[in-house]
């Protein structure tokens, strides 16, 4: 399927436990007019299994950009994003953490395990909807993602 703007659908894996917090995302997604495709899910086991296509997320399309929140049940964000960045299968996916933490530590412990970039995540919707819609300009307008995650890359 190609959008109205010629673009084809990224596909976009939302990590996020709070239902406050995905609805307020979606509707960001929704306001903001950004058609591409997304998946949530809502602890650090359960992304994992997505990730790594196990079980119901056999036939899942792999993410071209991840939305992770730190503060997850079951296993914690910056554990999640450690084994991204250690799976040669799922390294290369951006990821993006989307918390609500804005402690110099996280930060600082998120760039060491080398998520793409750290965004506070606002309190006021308008602000909200401005956050979502950058991300989207900048990840989907002005980077190139590589549709290739599944691909070996030679050295």
């Amino acid at each position: 399927m190609i959008l109205e703007r010629g673009f084809e659908p990224v596909e976009i894996l939302l990590v996020e436990d709070n239902p406050g917090d995905v609805r307020l995302i979606l509707e960001a997604f929704r306001e903001g007019k950004i058609y591409n495709h997304l998946s949530v899910v809502s602890d650090g086991v359960e992304a994992m299994a997505f990730l790594r296509r196990e079980e119901r997320y056999a036939n899942v399309a792999r993410p071209d950009l991840i939305l992770l929140d730190l503060n997850l049940p079951k296993k914690d964000g910056r554990d999640v994003l450690a084994e991204i960045k250690e799976e040669e299968s799922l390294k290369r996916i951006p990821v993006v953490v989307l918390t609500t933490s804005n402690a110099e530590k996280d930060i600082l412990e998120t760039h060491n395990l080398r998520a793409s970039c750290y965004i506070t995540k606002p309190v006021d919707f308008a602000q909200f909807v401005t956050v979502v819609k950058l991300i989207e300009d900048f990840w989907f307008s002005i980077v190139k993602l590589s549709k290739g995650a599944d691909v070996d890359v030679q050295s």
